[in-house]
């Protein structure tokens, strides 16, 4: 059963198969095979049971090379410096072309046989100008240039989330899954940018770990809007409060209350003349707000970075 793993780039964990005769330790570094070339990475044990869990899901292992020596360490500082004035040579050949494209990250293989430029883009590029001059000024190198998501950029450069923890997208996060703002809705959360939406802008990838409890907690609660019979008296719905099961309702004398879920009756629409204030605490204006931009897109993420 495989036992160690690297991750490369966005974290990504991939398992790596050591040879029987070989002794590695957790936290060597290795060298190992990708898609791309030979890669150094970081060795960590995975226990069983994680392996067991993601089954599947677990991508294919990697080809397992050498362990890093101390002039295979000398190289790899010398290739960081390399990338970086890759970066700001490909950065200037952007500004010299005027292209709309935003560079996030450089990297070589360790063999530098190839050398991938990730970018960020509102839509697709003609860039075979700037490939053009990238290969005159990288010479005997193969030259990648690879379009990624919003959500891809985030979790390659990494940082920590409004929860205080690393970002999911660069942490444990395997798949970016579908979000949209009926996860917000259905959640109770008002629709506020600052308090849904991630470092990259789009909506929070947290939004869907709790979305099945939101749904199984509504169950038996009234939509927001409709007449209510309470023990105070008629009212209407301003709010739900999932997780407490519990309804905010605004009464005929103009009173806000809560109750619990099994305290209150639904009844006939048209039996009260309750109008309720979409001011309230309880809303945003949902209308001053462009939402439509925080969805999933197709500039969103990529599936092979």
């Amino acid at each position: 059963m495989l036992k160690y793993g690297v991750r490369l780039l966005k974290n990504k964990l991939y398992p790596v198969n050591v040879p029987e005769n070989v002794e590695v330790e957790h936290g060597q570094m290795i060298l190992v095979t990708t898609e791309k070339g030979q890669e150094v990475a970081k060795l960590e044990r995975i226990p069983s049971c994680v392996v067991q869990k993601w089954g599947k899901d677990l991508p294919e292992a990697l080809s397992f090379v050498r362990i890093v020596t101390e002039v295979d360490k000398t190289r790899v500082e010398e290739i960081g410096r390399k990338e970086n004035v890759a970066f700001h040579k490909c950065e200037d050949l952007i500004k010299k072309h005027e292209l709309p494209m935003r560079l996030v990250s450089t990297k070589y293989t360790f063999d530098e046989k190839k050398l991938t430029f990730y970018y960020t883009a509102p839509h697709r590029i003609d860039f075979r100008e700037l490939l053009k001059d990238l290969t005159q000024t990288f010479k005997r190198v193969r030259i990648d240039l690879r379009h990624i998501g919003v959500r891809d950029e985030t979790s390659i450069i990494e940082g920590i989330g409004m929860c205080g923890r690393q970002f999911c997208c660069s942490s444990f996060l395997k798949n970016f899954t579908s979000i949209n703002i009926k996860l917000v809705k259905d959640q109770g959360m008002p629709v506020n940018p600052g308090k849904i939406s991630g470092t990259c802008g789009r909506l929070l990838c947290c939004l869907n770990y709790e979305y099945s409890n939101y749904i199984e907690a509504a169950a038996g609660m009234p939509p927001v809007g409709s007449a209510v019979m309470t023990s105070e008296g008629l009212g209407r719905v301003a709010a739900l409060h999932f997780l407490h099961a519990t309804v905010v309702v605004k009464l005929e004398d103009g009173r806000v209350k809560e109750f619990g879920k099994k305290e209150i009756e639904m009844i006939e629409e048209d039996v009260t003349n309750i109008k309720l204030d979409y001011s309230m605490d309880y809303h945003e204006d949902e209308e001053s707000i462009d939402i439509s931009s925080m969805e999933d897109d197709d500039q969103s993420f990529t599936s092979n970075v």
